[in-house]
């Protein structure tokens, strides 16, 4: 069988322009969107056969939502789409020069432009030996591993009968004041305080201790400083113990060491670093300390005006600004790199991408958050319930948005988060503690 038979993007009686997409994250798929009327061939590849709305992650870790609820299939997204190929796989070489990539299967695409968006992973600051006791979440894959983890603690330490040894399954750190650490944090501590509280005889989840460890001198350092310490009030209120200011020196199956202090800790949660995804680095484009490719205005290569970077993966300056890499940034890069194609299809030029800063939100726990959009700012019950709606308002699919309103509408007015099976259990504790 031919490349091209196996490859109906390669196919040379294809007339059409060739559009390959790698990554079906926000950024890949709003851009696969936007060319939907427009007179192109695309080829979508990427690892999984989901979309998935990662905002959310944390939820589906923390036993308040299931997976499918932040996940939808991406040929069931774009199936009236029908200059949409769909393709799960790897691609693992990229000719810029040749104008092609190839794959884990073998196959090779030719392509007229080419848009990575292939999004991030974990950091941990050349200690990629800690990744081992402190997971970080990335994918559904991730989420479900810590949730098992973080349930089993629970049960490990009710079949404890050594005292010091229950305690250091009820202890949890997250590592990282970002979003994602204060979201995690926030949630255990929840968990602990209220979801579990009248379910165990010996472990008593009551007396969990959480703590939250970052580096810097506060929590969301994204946000004002004014409301960065709203944040810390709200998760101290939560009962998190929050560390500032002392960096992570070491972890190991015992815990973590905090400075020079040793907390034993059976669950290390990491959120302190992302690291751009390293199929950046086959572009052969210049990168920044974060492996993020320094690209053009309109996100091209200074090289290759043909390929485009977008999301996390792109290094974006915007107005003496570093462009975040938060949803609504992707999207607008999604959109903005089908709008420099359709341009170059006319013989135009592409205009410079325009970030626009609709706001931050960030979640604590229930009841609690902060916002900041324009001049308005938020905190507690009114920023998270602008949270809530704008979270449910952005997933995928009707479907999606009815059940995690009525998840939530649940554990709102219960405290219960049902989504507590856990698989893999005994591999899972064993990872952990060591044994």
């Amino acid at each position: 069988m031919t490349s091209a038979a196996r490859n109906p993007s390669s196919a040379p009686n294809s007339r059409r322009p060739r559009v390959v997409v790698i990554g079906g994250g926000f950024a890949g798929l709003w851009a696969v969107r936007a060319l939907c009327r427009s007179a192109v061939d695309i080829t979508l590849i990427d690892r999984c056969n989901h979309h998935l709305f990662q905002p959310l992650l944390y939820q589906v870790a923390t036993a308040g939502l299931s997976a499918p609820a932040i996940a939808a299939p991406l040929r069931h997204i774009l199936r009236k789409q029908k200059n949409v190929t769909v393709l799960m796989a790897e691609v693992t070489q990229i000719d810029t020069h040749a104008r092609h990539l190839s794959t884990d299967s073998g196959e090779t695409h030719r392509y007229d432009f080419l848009v990575v968006a292939s999004g991030a992973t974990h950091a941990y600051f050349g200690h990629d030996d800690w990744a081992k006791y402190a997971p970080g979440l990335k994918t559904l894959e991730d989420a479900m591993q810590i949730r098992a983890h973080v349930l089993g603690a629970f049960e490990q330490a009710e079949r404890c009968t050594d005292p010091a040894e229950r305690s250091a399954w009820l202890n949890f750190v997250v590592v990282g004041g970002g979003p994602t650490g204060v979201e995690l944090a926030g949630t255990l501590a929840e968990i602990a305080r209220h979801t579990l509280h009248d379910e165990f005889r010996r472990a008593e989840p009551s007396k969990a201790r959480v703590v939250l460890v970052e580096g810097g001198s506060r929590v969301l350092s994204n946000f004002e400083e004014k409301m960065s310490a709203k944040a810390l009030t709200q998760l101290q209120r939560l009962g998190v113990e929050v560390r500032l200011g002392t960096p992570v020196a070491a972890i190991d199956e015992r815990g973590v060491m905090i400075g020079s202090e040793l907390l034993e800790a059976r669950t290390v949660l990491w959120a302190a670093g992302v690291a751009a995804s390293p199929l950046g680095r086959l572009l052969g484009a210049a990168v920044d300390r974060a492996g993020r490719v320094l690209v053009e205005p309109d996100l091209s290569l200074a090289k290759h005006p043909e390929v485009f970077v977008a999301g996390d993966l792109a290094s974006v300056n915007v107005g003496g600004k570093q462009v975040p890499g938060i949803a609504p940034a992707a999207k607008q890069m999604g959109r903005q790199v089908a709008a420099s194609i359709k341009a170059r299809l006319k013989g135009q030029a592409s205009r410079a991408f325009v970030y626009r800063d609709f706001g931050t939100l960030a979640t604590i726990g229930r009841a609690a958050a902060v916002m900041q959009m324009g001049p308005l700012r938020l905190s507690g019950r009114p920023a998270w319930w602008m949270w809530l709606g704008a979270h449910v308002f952005f997933l995928i699919g009707f479907r999606n948005r009815v059940i995690v309103l009525i998840d939530w509408a649940w554990a709102y007015f219960t405290y219960q988060r049902y989504a507590r099976i856990i698989f893999g259990t005994s591999r899972t504790l064993k990872a952990g503690s060591g044994n």
